[in-house]
């Protein structure tokens, strides 16, 4: 309820500040934090540390078997599509909220 006279008004205003808002959030990511967070939660699996660990080995001269650029190649190419799909999925949940 909010008052249209001026006294009652200015108190209303003195008092909703001190609530918080009944707002939900079902998002996981912003835009600040979606790459480090979508790429923690990425190498948490173990096929994504596999794949890096490969990269990594290859880029050791004694080791190498492909050239660096190759071996790099899906592990950049399926976290490039999950980072996608993680994306819209949590773009679609921020519609939603709102």
């Amino acid at each position: 309820v909010v008052p249209h006279l001026q006294p009652f008004k200015d108190e209303y205003e003195k008092f909703s500040g001190a609530y918080v808002n009944n707002r939900i959030r079902t998002t996981k990511y912003t835009l600040l934090n979606f790459v480090p967070r979508n790429l923690f939660e990425q190498f948490h699996r173990a096929a994504n540390l596999y794949f890096l660990f490969l990269v990594v080995l290859n880029w050791v001269p004694l080791v190498e078997a492909f050239q660096k650029e190759i071996t790099m190649l899906p592990l950049v190419v399926v976290l490039t599509i999950i980072a996608i799909k993680d994306g819209l999925e949590d773009y679609r949940k921020y519609k939603i909220d709102k």
